[in-house]
């Protein structure tokens, strides 16, 4: 049975109430091309007992098969303790995290996720997590219009080595506000932006995203892109890895000033693949930024007898303020994921955080040079890389990544999905997580696959 608490006369007698006779009148001041017509793409209800035999059977799939992907969602060690603690009743159960009446221990935890997020990225304050990688670059965009009083044009550069999934997610946030994204093609030569091919007449713009490492797991020139951006008073928004800045120089020193915004998903901290998600974004910024920054920031303070505690600094939500003057109409704030992410940062510690990031690398190297060898298989790329690489094959890619499933391994993201320009190139990535016997098997499998093929 539904579980709707209201019964027939219930309702009536509240529509009586209100002065309308049925549903249909509640709702007609929206016009009807607005309105759903039915609701045929809407399976039938199941059982309980269905749905979470479907949902297990669903869960299985993912089971046993070695993953090689990446393109956004990583594989990493996650210590035991981190899911332990957070699922804690304290944590787990805890009133929702976003409003002033948080619990002591719920806002500490938050005070501190942001101190760790603004050592990682070297900026000055770091808000309190928003839904998702995607929508943190939306609300850096929509932060940097607010912010940049220079320029007065609603014009965004975001190349296209940013991942297709974000830049989609921006568009579809951003567009109806008014503001243009123009894209800045990549070298496919070098799978990055070509500095030296950047536009002398690009026009006005706001702010320029800069992927670090981009989508194909290349590193671009950070320092050039950002000096060549504050040159024509524009931001820089930069879209970065969390694991990557234990290895990488901190986007507060890129070019002469620095990033102005950074953001990112936090999933590769503590966060399983789990089938796609909960993941959390997060969003950082220079101090003077710090009024236009969207979501919540929990602030450290005294009570009235001197005691230390924690209090929501800046809430300025939908729910806080008039839509219009709202820095962010996105509610969503995914406090969990957040509780673990400190939780593992706190148990790796930035010489833990390091070494993972440094397996990780050696562990995509060894496996590049491996590949390179295969016949019919090549480097894609030459330029400098984190965790992810390209290659490219001489035979239709899409039987190959077939035929290594089939042999459980998920052999890698195939390109060609999103850029018709890439046909044949496959995205591998290597975590901590893959031993030696990993690396072979994964060559061996793939060797015996281009044979049957």
């Amino acid at each position: 049975m539904p579980y709707i608490p209201h019964t027939q006369r219930d309702v009536d007698e509240m529509l009586e109430v209100i002065g309308v006779s049925n549903i249909e009148e509640l709702f007609d001041e929206i016009p009807s091309e607005l309105r759903v017509k039915n609701l045929d793409l809407i399976p039938e209800a199941v059982t309980e007992m269905a749905i979470f035999r479907l949902m297990s059977e669903r869960a299985a799939l993912d089971e046993g098969l070695a993953c090689f992907i990446g393109a956004g969602a990583y594989e990493h060690h996650i210590p035991a303790p981190v899911w332990d603690i957070a699922t804690r009743g304290e944590f787990y159960s805890a009133y929702t995290p976003y409003q002033a009446e948080a619990s002591q221990g719920t806002l500490q935890l938050l005070y501190e996720f942001q101190t760790m997020m603004a050592n990682l990225t070297g900026m000055d304050v770091s808000n309190a997590s928003l839904y998702d990688g995607a929508s943190a670059v939306a609300e850096s965009v929509l932060m940097a219009i607010r912010s940049n009083r220079k320029v007065k044009i609603k014009r965004i550069l975001m190349p296209t080595t940013v991942n297709p999934a974000y830049r989609e997610t921006v568009r579809a946030i951003v567009t109806n506000q008014g503001i243009v994204i123009d894209e800045l093609s990549f070298d496919p030569s070098v799978g990055a932006i070509d500095v030296d091919g950047l536009p002398t007449d690009i026009g006005e713009f706001a702010a320029l995203i800069i992927p670090q490492p981009n989508f194909f797991g290349q590193l671009e020139d950070v320092d050039h892109l950002t000096d060549w951006a504050h040159k024509q008073n524009a931001m820089v928004v930069g879209v970065v890895n969390p694991t990557s800045l234990a290895l990488l120089k901190s986007p507060r020193e890129w070019g002469e000033q620095g990033a102005d915004i950074v953001c990112g998903d936090g999933q590769p901290l503590g966060i399983p693949l789990s089938s796609g998600g909960p993941y959390f974004g997060f969003l950082c910024a220079k101090q003077p930024l710090v009024r236009q920054m969207p979501g919540r920031i929990v602030g450290k303070t005294v009570d009235l007898d001197g005691k230390p505690g924690f209090s929501l600094t800046l809430q300025a939500r939908e729910q806080h303020i008039r839509r219009s003057k709202a820095t962010s109409n996105i509610c969503t704030n995914q406090g969990l994921m957040v509780t673990a992410a400190t939780i593992h940062m706190s148990l790796l510690g930035f010489e833990g955080l390091e070494r993972v990031a440094a397996s990780s690398h050696a562990n995509t190297r060894a496996l590049l040079a491996e590949i390179d060898g295969v016949d019919g298989v090549e480097s894609a790329f030459s330029t400098p890389y984190f965790h992810e690489v390209v290659v490219k094959f001489s035979q239709p890619l899409a039987d190959v990544l077939d035929a290594m499933t089939e042999r459980g391994i998920l052999a890698g993201y195939d390109l060609g999905q999103v850029y018709p320009q890439l046909e044949n190139h496959l995205l591998v990535c290597a975590t901590e997580t893959k031993t030696n016997a990993d690396l072979a098997d994964y060559v061996a499998n793939l060797k015996a696959v281009l044979r049957e093929l």
